[in-house]
Parts: structure tokens; sequence; C-alpha cells
């Protein structure tokens, strides 16, 4: 009958059919044969099996970083630069703004501040760098005089060497690779800046949406604390990147200013603008500024040269003493030797990248062990 319970195979019918009666789980018959006992996890073959196979899979991940380690680096770019331009950002919205129209003028002003820099700045920059190059064979003269230059010159032709170099005109694109090097660098640059621009522009308009989607992926008991922490985080990078802005911007022009009353003042600005790119770079940065245009000023008058040492040494201490907390004091609050370790670890994994990223993130860091780990322990 069709509501009759159907019964277990009979073991002739079972075998008629082709069906193992052992095999048989729960009464049913199982048609493709006897199920295995479960496999051996404690088995050394287990452990080499899966160890191997998440050693094969991480060293795949590894590889994978490294071919896209320099995309990584433009989208690391990117969010700093966004994190510097987001305190502009949230200070219009304070003036009931909404969000969309604050980044608009935001960017407006700092492609604006740009351009404007462009158009005015650069063709002297150029002209200056140019003056520069024409005449540093006349400084290498003048070092020659130098009796311990000479001796040095002697033994290892460096004036000779570098005279001949300079006076190449085609030392710079030698520099690059030749011409098509020289073209294939400036296309690799103004690629790599038109993503960084793009990515800026994705990071400041949606901060809080991307940063609000990561606080989700907390616990719910602890989401609160992971983005008021993660907040301060985001906040202390701005602060950085917009004092390092600041700090620069006051070496600059303290150096244009100075160089301005020297006898070099005809290359006060492109000196002074290398000063500034230079002061970014933690640590080596503002000294390797001064050394460059302390060189030049020697090769061009001695009382100049000195003038720039005293003026550089004063100026650095003014900077690290006086600039330098004020500016920071808000966004970036470590001890000296952290940053010194910091910008060393940077340097040594990134370059210069590196060493400009380190400082913010060693204050995340230390701001997190502070928050977080210290706090747990004290609980224990």
């Amino acid at each position: 009958m069709s509501g009759a319970p159907e019964q277990p195979l009979a073991d002739g019918v079972a075998e008629h059919a082709g069906v193992d009666p052992a095999a048989a789980v729960d009464g049913e018959p199982a048609p493709y044969g006897r199920l295995g006992k479960p496999f051996d996890r404690r088995s050394p073959f287990y452990y080499g099996f899966v160890g191997g196979l998440g050693a094969l899979t991480a060293f795949w991940i590894f590889q994978a970083v490294l071919g896209i380690g320099s995309v990584l680096i433009l989208v690391v770019v990117a969010f700093f630069l966004a994190a510097g331009l987001n305190p502009a950002v949230e200070f219009l919205e304070r003036r009931r703004l909404r969000r969309p129209f604050a980044v608009s003028i935001v960017l407006a002003v700092a492609f604006a501040a740009l351009g404007l820099f462009l158009v005015a700045i650069v063709p002297v920059i150029t002209d200056q760098v140019t003056a520069i190059t024409k005449n540093a064979p006349g400084w290498l003269d003048e070092l020659q005089r130098n009796r311990r230059i000479q001796d040095l010159n002697r033994e290892y032709d460096i004036i000779d060497k570098a005279k001949a170099y300079i006076e190449d005109g085609d030392f710079l694109s030698g520099l690059f690779g030749g011409v098509l090097g020289v073209g294939l660098k400036i296309i690799s640059a103004l690629f790599n800046l038109f993503i960084i621009l793009v990515l800026t522009l994705y990071f400041l308009s949606s901060l809080k949406t991307t940063t609000g989607a990561l606080y989700k992926l907390a616990p719910e008991s602890r989401r609160e604390r992971v983005a008021r922490l993660g907040d301060k985080v985001i906040a202390n990078i701005g602060g950085y990147v917009s004092g390092a802005f600041v700090v620069a911007l006051c070496a600059g022009l303290s150096s244009l200013v100075f160089l301005s009353l020297t006898e070099i003042s005809e290359y006060a600005v492109a000196l002074a603008f290398v000063v500034a790119v230079l002061d970014v770079i933690p640590m080596i940065g503002a000294t390797l500024g001064a050394v460059i245009v302390s060189a030049i000023a020697f090769a061009t008058d001695v009382k100049s040269g000195i003038a720039c040492v005293v003026f550089y040494i004063i100026y650095q201490q003014v900077e690290n003493y006086v600039v330098y907390p004020r500016v920071m004091s808000k966004s970036v609050d470590l001890p000296g030797a952290v940053i010194v370790i910091a910008a060393l670890i940077g340097a040594g994994l990134l370059g210069v990248v590196g060493a400009l990223l380190a400082i913010p993130v060693a204050a995340a860091i230390l701001l997190i062990m502070r928050e977080v780990v210290v706090k747990q322990q004290d609980l224990r």
C-alpha cells in the first residue's frame, strides 16, 4: 500500500540490486558504498598538509602584496592627504555647509593654490636652477683653490669629473636614462599624481562612510570605543599632515626672506623652495636643506656662507623648540626617541614616503597601546 512504511531491503534483494547490506545507514541502503572513518586530525600527515597549504597561501599573499606595493603606497598617500584636508572640510561643515559642498570648496582652493604656485613660482625656479647649473663649474673652480680639495682631486679626480658632468648638456637626460627615460618618468609621475588626486577626492568625500563601514566590523559591544579611537587616529593624521605643511611653509618663507638679503639673492626662490620641500622630511630634511644652501653660499661668497650657517643653526633651534611643538602639540605627542626610531624604520621600509608617514603611524600605534593594551593590563 502506498501509505505503508518502506521496509529495509533484504540481504538477497540488496545483493541483487548491487548494494552492500552492511553499508546501510539508519536502515536505508547506501548506494555508493560504506562510509569511511573520519580523517584523523591528529595525524602527522594532516598537520603537514594543512601547515604546508597555509605556508603556501601566506607566501602567495606576500608575493601579491609585493606586486601591488606601488599601488598600496599611492592609496596610503592619498588617504593621508585626505586626512590632512579633512579638518578644513569639517571646519566648513561646522559652518552648516553640507559635506559635498565643503569638499568641493576645499579642493577648489587647494587646486587654485597649486595652480598659482605653478604659474608664478615654477618659471622663476626653472630660471634660477638653470643659473645655478651654469655657475656650478665656477663654484667648483673656487673649491679647487682649497689645498685639501686639490689633494683629493689629484688622487680621485673628483672636481674634474663633476665639472665635466655638469657642463655636459645632456646630464639631466643621462640621469634618467636618456630622452626616452625622461619621457617615461614624466608620464609615470603624471599618472601617479592623477591616481593620487582621484583617490584623495574619493577618500575625502566618503571618509565618514568608509570609516563607518570599517567600524562595523568590530563587535557591537566594542564598536563605539573602536569608532572613537579610529576618529582620533584620523584626526591625528590630519593634524600632522597640516602641521608638516605649516612647518615647511615657515621654513621656506624665512629662508626666502633671509636669502634675499645675501649675495645669492638671485637664487633665493629656488633655494627657499628646496628648503621647504626637504623640511617635510623628518629629522634630516631641515639639515639637508641647510647644507645645500650653505654649500652654494660658500661657493659664491664666504661671508654669505658663514651667514647661512649661523642663520640655519638659529632657525633650526627655533623650529625644533618653538614652531614644531606649537604646531604639532594637538596632533602628535611623541617622545623624541620614538620619532627618531619611527622615522628610521619608515625610511628603511619605504624610503622618503615611509619617513613622512612613520610619525603619524607611530602616534596611532602609541595611542592604541595606551588606550587598549595598557588599560587591559590594568584590569588584570
